[in-house]
């Protein structure tokens, strides 16, 4: 009777090509991304809190457009960092536990670290992938969830670079064709040599970023087949959520439309035309979207701080701003005072030297220096002094 195959295990697994020098290597490049891509996630994620004890800044204009396009190059670069460093070190997942407890204790520490960081890298790049795709097939917040996450990752990343240190720093300062860190079982010349398999890393990684970079980098727009976002759309910005998909076409096209500007009990109840009279600016500021891609556009309208004027608004006031939309996470918003104040900052019924698209929030939008995209209110109803 034939004997049922054995499970595999670390000596199943022959290949030279799965060392601690390459998967060193890899790892370092991943470590890299991976702390890219959480440092400015949490830049976004400040960005966007109602709450901010440190104001955000409204400067360098293009600032949250360069944050937010590392953003997502970063994470998507880690995608195939992360397959091959998976690859790599797949045997020694299924080594043996250690029979001496000390030993025992790094071993665990070291899996355990690698589940968590393994689980929720894959989470973050999956849903990351999806969300820039406009594909939410899941009921929980994006944002927060996403956020939450990322902290199990990078702590995982911790723990799993303090339990390896050592190991790492030997790896990275031998030779890569050194066999002193090898597997005993390793010793099968694989379809490349391991400089080859390094090459092919970096070139696949860099690949993936020349396809998908073009959102965010117009140079690359043109080889950038993978990009969410080509850069085009109603004049010449692209658009996430159509009025239709609003739900605001015909109040927007009403011709009763007002814009209400509130400070306590001051008021004045704006039409297009009493919009459209004020003293008007005209802005080159990017539009900078949490998916990564952004775009410029020439903006024109009033100082947000002139219409506040008119209801005697104090400096240093934060203001709430209100959509036509009767739903949805961003139909109101809050701007803080620094965005409240910057002279950058428009009620913008006008784009590109012609009357602003219905899908680009006609009759009026806000447009701001330095502000996540989901936060750039359009379709403009009501803006109101907070007390």
């Amino acid at each position: 009777m034939k004997a049922p195959p054995s499970l595999p295990d670390q000596h199943s697994f022959s290949s030279r090509l799965r060392s601690a020098a390459v998967s060193a290597r890899v790892g370092t490049a991943l470590a890299v991304c991976f702390g890219l891509a959480f440092l400015t996630g949490l830049v976004s994620h400040y960005a966007q809190n109602p709450s901010q004890p440190v104001p955000f800044p409204t400067s360098p204009a293009w600032g949250y457009r360069f944050t937010q396009g590392l953003h997502v190059i970063s994470g998507t670069a880690a995608v195939p960092l992360l397959l091959v460093k998976l690859w790599t070190v797949y045997p020694l997942l299924l080594a043996r536990p250690s029979l001496r407890l000390r030993r025992l204790v790094v071993e665990l520490a070291e899996k355990l670290s690698i589940l968590l960081l393994v689980g929720a890298a894959l989470f973050l790049l999956v849903t990351g992938l999806q969300n820039i795709s406009h594909w939410y097939p899941w009921a929980f917040s994006f944002r927060s969830t996403h956020y939450a996450m990322a902290w199990i990752a990078i702590g995982a990343l911790v723990l799993h670079v303090a339990v390896k240190l050592p190991l790492v720093r030997h790896a990275l300062t031998h030779d890569v064709d050194d066999t002193e860190l090898d597997r005993p079982g390793a010793t099968r010349p694989g379809p490349l040599s391991r400089r080859g398999l390094l090459r092919a890393t970096w070139l696949a990684t860099g690949a993936v970023v020349l396809a998908t970079a073009g959102s965010t980098v117009p140079l690359l727009r043109r080889v950038s087949v993978l990009a969410v976002r080509s850069g085009e759309g109603p004049q010449g910005v692209p658009i996430n959520k159509t009025a239709e998909d609003a739900g605001v076409t015909d109040a927007a096209r009403d011709p009763g439309w007002r814009l209400e500007v509130v400070n306590d009990t001051r008021s004045v109840s704006l039409t297009r035309d009493d919009l459209l009279a004020l003293p008007q600016r005209t802005e080159e500021l990017p539009i900078a979207c949490v998916e990564g891609w952004s775009a410029s556009g020439t903006w024109s309208g009033v100082r947000l701080r002139d219409l506040l004027d008119l209801v005697e608004a104090p400096r240093d006031a934060e203001v709430v701003l209100t959509s036509l939309q009767e739903s949805g996470p961003f139909r109101v918003t809050l701007l803080q005072s620094g965005f409240v104040d910057d002279d950058r900052t428009l009620v913008a019924p006008g784009l590109s030297g012609e009357e602003l698209d219905l899908d680009h929030g006609y009759p009026a939008r806000l447009i701001a220096p330095n502000r996540p995209g989901v936060l750039q209110t359009k379709w403009l109803a009501r803006v109101e002094v907070r007390t």
